[in-house]
């Protein structure tokens, strides 16, 4: 885009600008911005890097805690997780890019998040990748699916850092927006932590990495900050350009020369180019330090000839990084970037901060004293985009919908069919990814949760352990954003019990519809009160997060879906927990509430074989009771933990309910041991199939001793099954052999890819 306008429209609403923005930034300048001016506005106050739309809501989360370092507001949360370690979070969305460009879309995504952990000065170890899709009978969601895990495979593998876990949905309301979030995590000696900041007049601001070019110029405003016309020509033609294109070479050179100016003590502060390219990077980190910053646009290495300075300053192309350092520094930074054979060039220098105190201004200009091309205040960037306070409203049809319930429904003579269907291996998807690099990993892709050494080159040396896992429910969030938030964050406490560790944060990526319809912006606020209030029960802090809006196409909105991450910790890791299986001649002990908390005693609103086997989206959901549910958490996780600290403990298999229920639950366990089971005392598909909370089954050859444990803890307790045999029975409503459960479920993905053979 260039000149005054494109075509008639006026240059700022090409630019994702409205009259009122443009009139702000009016009386901002006090003057007409220029174009250059009108386009760092533009992508610094596009929804998805000003969340403009959803701060106001954000405000509610709680985000303080014991152990936090850094919470929401820098490149990525941190915790505190003793012997001197600590370790740095985040998640991301990639969704509008993997949707026009699936491969480079996802890769860049898992890009763009290892930045903002080595950013804060910590080694990524681990990725985890929640992923949503339509139906995959359709060809053009096996083309999305397959280059997404594509993407993620060929960039991560490459990197060399492993993904460990993730999800897998498939559901209609993404045939046109796939969702695909990606978490990291890392790990960082206390000592080393690094903010995004600038500060000291006259210190440089050096470029590292790779050289600008048009790849993913508006990317922000153009793909995550409006939705999708649901022509697909209009969608690939109009907004390819947008995808980036990532180099996991070029990154794993910038991971390493970042992390070596970190121990040399030579980086003041440092930040990743993502969204809105160097736009973002210098007006965020002058405004956190509250100084300004005089940028050299002549001197930006580029790729491509004729870069007009907006383009330079929005490009989004991949692998740099902002490094904040002293004159007398620069020498040893250049070295160390030569030496890792990393571009470095000074591309700025601090200016002093305004007179009242507050940041200082952004200036463009060709050379350090040459002519200013743009003069704008770095905090009106970074930090004073308009407020949306948008309207809210309830959906029309949520009535009916809730008096929708299948709960009522009955249930088939033979509820084996209808488990067979639910069950599913995701094998196909982490068999392409590496999920041993640094050897590190204790539980990976397949587990209840990701269990990880808390090790690798720089840290002290500890026996602690690290657990994370990601959770979400689209189907709960659809009946009750609220409370299915709620039941997501539960499950994740459950999952983590599961590999013997206590949740000690929170992030979240909120993906959701287009704000400017009112229930999405509903929709929104219940999940962040949902979230707020599950969080505040169980003492965790929020400690980062994103919002991804307008997944939406022709229309019609996606189901509201929070994904949320949990980070646990365990105190000593020495031996693997007991996993999902069991051995034979044990007990299965279902841990938690048998019987819901109110009639009917196992609701089926929101369960996966109501909706995935019946086309119910209606009813309601159980109840949580987050004070039960604390006590079964902990009473797993210390059960569990007996095992992982290298003592023999009461356990050999341990499973949450969560998904499918009972149903699932047990019949993932039967895979898992690869022996029969006979379940005996559930009452009917409503008991099998009912998505109760606070639940964990548990297999052990000491039933008693675990009982006791369960009573002293004030946790029901029952023994419902005994291992043994080739065939999961259980009494009057399954009767499958185990070989066969394991070849359909290994069997379904493949079929459904068409890649049976």
């Amino acid at each position: 885009m260039s000149g005054a306008s494109q075509g008639s429209e006026p240059l700022h609403r090409a630019l994702g600008l409205t009259d009122d923005e443009r009139d702000r930034v009016v009386e901002i300048l006090g003057r007409a911005p220029n174009h250059l001016e009108l386009a760092l506005y533009a992508v610094m106050w596009s929804e998805h890097c000003s969340y403009k739309s959803s701060r106001v809501h954000l405000r509610r989360l709680p985000t303080e805690g014991p152990g936090v370092l850094v919470g929401p507001g820098e490149n990525a949360g941190v915790i505190d997780a003793g012997d001197g370690i600590a370790v740095a979070i985040r998640i991301e969305s990639h969704n509008h890019p993997s949707a026009i460009e699936p491969y480079q879309g996802a890769a860049t995504g898992v890009g763009g998040i290892l930045r903002d952990i080595f950013t804060m000065g910590a080694r990524p170890l681990a990725v985890m990748d929640p992923l949503f899709f339509g139906s995959l009978d359709d060809p053009k969601q096996r083309w999305l699916f397959e280059g997404v895990v594509a993407g993620i495979s060929g960039y991560g593998n490459s990197v060399g850092v492993p993904t460990v876990g993730g999800e897998l949905t498939f559901d209609p309301c993404y045939a046109q927006n796939p969702l695909v979030n990606v978490l990291c995590l890392g790990a960082l000696p206390v000592d080393r932590l690094v903010l995004g900041r600038a500060s000291g007049v006259g210190n440089l601001a050096v470029l590292l990495g790779s050289s600008t070019g048009r790849d993913g110029i508006g990317g922000v405003s153009v793909l995550a900050s409006a939705g999708f016309s649901g022509t697909e020509a209009a969608a690939d033609d109009a907004k390819r350009p947008s995808v980036q294109v990532g180099d996991p070479f070029e990154e794993k050179r910038l991971i390493e020369a970042c992390l070596a100016l970190l121990d040399e003590g030579l980086v003041i502060g440092i930040q990743d180019l993502g969204g809105a390219g160097l736009a973002c990077a210098t007006s965020e980190t002058a405004a956190r330090g509250g100084v300004g910053m005089d940028v050299d646009v002549t001197a930006v290495p580029r790729r491509e000839e004729g870069m007009e300075p907006w383009e330079v300053m929005t490009s989004e192309s991949q692998e740099r990084m902002l490094a904040i350092v002293t004159p007398e520094a620069l020498p040893a930074v250049l070295e160390i970037c030569g030496r890792w054979e990393v571009r470095s060039a000074v591309v700025g220098r601090v200016t002093e901060a305004d007179q009242g105190g507050s940041a200082g201004r952004l200036r463009i200009r060709e050379g350090f004293e040459g002519p200013v091309l743009a003069d704008v205040p770095a905090a009106s960037l970074a930090d004073e985009a308009p407020l949306c306070e948008r309207p809210l409203g309830r959906p029309g049809d949520r009535a009916a919908r809730r008096a929708d319930d299948p709960t009522g429904d009955p249930g088939p003579g033979d509820c084996g069919p209808d488990l067979v269907s639910m069950l599913g291996d995701p094998s196909w998807v982490y068999r392409q990814y590496d999920h041993q690099l640094f050897l590190n990993t204790v539980v990976g892709p397949g587990g209840d949760a990701a269990l990880l050494r808390l090790a690798g080159p720089g840290l002290p040396p500890s026996d602690r352990g690290i657990a994370v896992t990601t959770d979400s429910n689209p189907a709960w969030c659809s009946i009750d954003p609220r409370a299915g938030t709620a039941m997501v964050v539960a499950e994740g406490l459950a999952n983590l019990a599961c590999v013997g560790a206590h949740a000690v944060a929170v992030v979240n990526c909120l993906n959701l519809g287009n704000p400017e319809h009112p229930e999405v912006m509903w929709q929104l606020s219940e999940v962040i009160d949902g979230l707020s209030e599950a969080c505040a029960a169980f003492g965790l802090p929020v400690i980062g997060g994103n919002v991804s809006l307008y997944n939406e196409s022709a229309g019609v909105d996606i189901a509201p879906t929070p994904v949320i991450g949990l980070l646990g910790l365990v105190d000593a890791l020495h031996a693997a927990p007991p996993g999902i299986g069991y051995t034979a001649g044990a007990s299965m002990v279902l841990l938690g509430p048998r019987d819901g908390a109110t009639a009917p005693l196992h609701p089926l609103g929101g369960s996966r074989w109501a909706v995935e086997r019946h086309g119910r989206r209606g009813g309601a959901l159980p109840l949580l009771d987050p004070i039960a549910h604390r006590s079964v958490v902990d009473l797993v996780a210390e059960l569990v933990g007996t095992t992982v600290r290298g003592s023999d403990g009461l356990l050999c298999g341990v499973h949450d309910v969560s998904g499918g229920g009972l149903g699932v639950a047990l019949a993932e366990m039967a895979v898992g041991a690869g022996i029969g089971l006979r379940v005996s005392g559930l009452a009917d598909h409503a008991e099998l199939f009912s998505e109760l909370p606070s639940r964990v089954l548990v297999a052990t050859d000491r039933p008693g001793a675990v009982i006791d444990r369960a009573r002293a803890a004030g946790v029901p307790a029952v023994v419902i099954g005994e291992s043994g045999g080739a065939r999961l029975v259980i009494d009057g409503l399954v009767d499958l052999s185990v070989a066969g459960l394991r070849r359909g479920a290994a069997e379904a993905l493949p079929k459904a890819l068409h890649e049976e053979d």
